[in-house]
């Protein structure tokens, strides 16, 4: 059984008044679809519209058809939605784990809201369940759901993953419910994190407030009462075989070249991120026009095209973010846009289709991924795997969770070192083509080998193995000093 914020199918109302379907998108969906086909099982989750009637029920079986799996969805009510999602997962938990405290707003009723929902999710959970299923529960929005069940009497094995990154101890501390947060996480039998970073930070708020609880096998299991509860570091990879050979089809191949003609073959740079405070737009633009000042080569010889997908917008925080990162678009190619046709910034505000986003992969040359933090960044492991060419360039921030993976292709950079990024830059674009081949060469066979089937299994296995030793540790990352000393010799000098 699968549990999530939301179901692999989105319904809605049509113009007419009827409730179609849609499939959800992103790397959950992604990974978890072929597990349930193969195994059967049921995907539990709020269906995307308000209340529950029969015609929802009804819209989802249609949307599941013959797969082989069914969906359970939750009903929540527009005010439920807004304190939940809208409310605690999204104006607490979200800039909180993302090292972003003053966004939070602990707001009491967001809490109570989002313990009541979680109880609405255990409620579903509880009616679809049986005595032998594995219950594997996803992301920030469920972090009660493990203490819900086991309060519910329910003693099947519970696993649940954390998408997003998981705050030091002095973040943490923040957080006006810490002790009951924690001891929630605590009830689930495997606790899943993208990076051994965010491992570590868990395991040290446990040991700072919870100085009963005791760890054994390299801090992979917790002992807390008379349970234990095993925690591990399973990094999420992309269906890379797919990503490969659809940019490999002609269309893709069409649509990257006619990109390239638009921007009269020069060197294309892309940013592809939703819109999100933590995705560090607005500091990429300013280290973009910090390398165009820099380093006057660039100008006329690059163009980056930085594509926005629309997200939360009825945040004002986020609309905020929008006029923000159009005004940097805007005073930057009033600065550089040239009489003969050059603009420097190609602005794009919307969502692109699969095969349009691998057709901007496959023709960009150089990627910028910068985000200030991040559980892990697939769009870098997507952006690698549509490189069939092997010419593209990885330049991506150090506090991405897809850093200790691809940290010995990737241009790393530390994304509020404006000028550190700016050279990254220019070292991109002047990186010679034997050496462009060998990084792209090292991150898409990292892709291709840690993809999202085998970090399936990974935790499965985990969530069932007898011998903890079996699961090697994954590659960690620690920033190195050479590069900042390399630029305050060249000050010095």
């Amino acid at each position: 059984m699968v549990v999530s914020n939301r179901l692999p199918f989105v319904i809605s109302r049509a113009a007419d008044g009827t409730l179609v379907s849609r499939p959800g998108s992103g790397g959950l969906v992604t990974a978890l679809l072929p597990v349930l086909r193969d195994r059967g099982g049921v995907w539990v989750g709020w269906p995307g519209i308000a209340d529950r009637d029969g015609d929802v029920d009804a819209a989802l079986a249609t949307a599941t058809g013959k797969a082989g799996y069914q969906l359970a969805p939750v009903a929540l009510s527009a005010q439920e939605q807004a304190g939940f999602y809208y409310g605690f997962s999204n104006e607490v938990l979200w800039p909180l784990f993302h090292d972003l405290h003053s966004l939070c707003i602990f707001d009491p009723e967001f809490w109570r809201v989002y313990c009541e929902v979680n109880r609405k999710y255990a409620q579903v959970v509880l009616e679809n369940t049986h005595g032998d299923d594995f219950v594997w529960v996803h992301d920030y929005q469920l972090l009660m759901l493990g203490s819900e069940l086991r309060h519910a009497g329910l003693d099947t094995p519970l696993g649940f993953f954390l998408h997003i990154p998981f705050p030091p101890l002095d973040i943490y501390l923040k957080l006006p419910w810490r002790f009951t947060l924690l001891r929630a996480l605590l009830e689930f039998d495997l606790i899943g994190f993208q990076t051994l970073r965010d491992q570590r930070n868990f395991t040290n708020c446990v040991r700072t407030l919870l100085p009963e609880a005791g760890f054994t096998h390299r801090g992979q299991m917790v002992q807390i009462g008379d349970r234990q509860v095993r925690v591990g570091c399973f990094p999420i990879g992309i269906d890379a075989a797919a990503f490969e050979r659809q940019a490999h089809s002609e269309q893709v191949a069409a649509d990257a070249a006619a990109l390239h003609a638009q921007v009269n073959h020069r060197e294309l740079l892309l940013g592809v991120d939703r819109l999100d405070y933590t995705k560090g737009i607005p500091l990429r633009l300013e280290a973009f026009r910090t390398a165009l000042r820099k380093y006057p080569d660039l100008q006329e010889r690059v163009t980056l095209i930085q594509v926005v997908v629309p997200s939360r917008d009825d945040i004002p925080q986020y609309r905020d973010l929008k006029i923000r990162i159009e005004q940097l678009v805007g005073e930057i190619n009033g600065e550089f846009t040239r009489p003969g046709g050059w603009v420097p910034i190609h602005y794009v505000y919307r969502a692109l289709d699969r095969l349009k986003l691998i057709a901007y992969y496959r023709a960009a040359q150089i990627a910028l991924v910068t985000p200030l933090k991040d559980g892990m960044n697939l769009v870098a492991k997507e952006f690698c795997a549509s490189s069939v060419k092997r010419t593209g360039v990885l330049i991506l921030s150090e506090f991405a969770g897809a850093a200790a993976q691809l940290q010995h292709g990737a241009l790393l950079v530390n994304p509020y070192d404006l000028d550190g990024t700016a050279d990254a830059i220019h070292r991109a674009c002047l990186l010679p083509a034997a050496e462009r081949r060998r990084r792209m060469g090292l991150m898409r066979r990292n892709v291709r080998r840690q993809d999202v089937f085998r970090w399936v299994n990974r935790f499965l296995e985990a969530a069932f193995a007898h011998d903890l030793d079996a699961f090697p540790l994954p590659d960690d990352y620690v920033p190195s000093a050479e590069a900042e000393h390399a630029y305050w010799s060249t000050e010095l000098d």
